[in-house]
């Protein structure tokens, strides 16, 4: 997989790409991320990438135009499976979506800055806008940060074991079920003692259980969808 990420800060996306995961699965070649920063595509001494908007109002808008150009030139090297927009009134990312995400081969990622980006931007070039929340943040970049790392862990390879993203909550619509390890009693609280029958039909049985009540007294929203 490769991501393209265009940002007005490329400094503040990058440290998350130099360690743990991310950095493990960037150095096995099994993802490329790459930064572009958007005032490269910006004309003008002062570089500028965004103005006021028209018909009034508070706060600057991105402009067309350094966009424009930016993807424009992406476009004529590659071919792009997805064009994603990071903005607040974006479709609210869950597991399901970061699973889709995840099967593309090459994606761009826009931080959104400031009030937004002028609307013939996202009417030209986005297939797909994406929230992390109810909240608005000073910008797109920690949002595509967060939206990189859910996809690049499910990227075959990247994790020791396939099988601990598929467990993960959210995967079946369920939260996770609690889990321990050692030691099996730690100031009067004990490990369940299931954990340790060795019949594994009644383990999964009481992990499907507990993952059901959890999610249903965190999260009953889950549950009606």
């Amino acid at each position: 997989m490769r991501i393209d990420i265009i940002t007005v800060l490329p400094e503040l996306l990058k440290s998350p790409f130099e360690a743990s995961i991310l950095k493990r699965a960037i150095e096995a070649k099994l993802v490329s991320v790459h930064f572009h920063n958007l005032r490269d595509f910006a004309t003008g001494g002062y570089k500028a990438i965004d103005d006021t908007q028209f018909g009034g109002g508070a706060g600057m808008v991105m402009m067309i135009e350094p966009i424009d150009k930016c993807i424009t030139k992406l476009q004529s090297e590659r071919d792009y499976d997805e064009i994603i927009y990071m903005t607040p009134d974006g479709e609210r990312l869950n597991q399901g979506i970061a699973n889709q995400v995840s099967l593309k081969e090459n994606i761009i990622i826009l931080c959104g800055h400031y009030k937004g980006v002028d609307q013939r931007v996202r009417d030209k070039f986005m297939t797909r806008e994406i929230s992390i929340g109810d909240y608005v943040l000073s910008g797109g970049e920690l949002g595509a940060a967060v939206l990189c790392d859910a996809i690049i862990r499910l990227i075959p390879g990247v994790l020791g074991n396939e099988t601990s993203a598929l467990t993960d909550s959210f995967q079946d619509g369920l939260l996770a079920p609690p889990i321990y390890t050692k030691p099996r009693e730690y100031d009067g609280m004990k490990v369940p003692s299931v954990l340790f029958s060795g019949n594994f039909p009644e383990i999964e049985k009481w992990r499907e259980e507990q993952a059901y009540d959890r999610t249903k007294r965190l999260r009953p929203d889950l549950l009606d969808d």
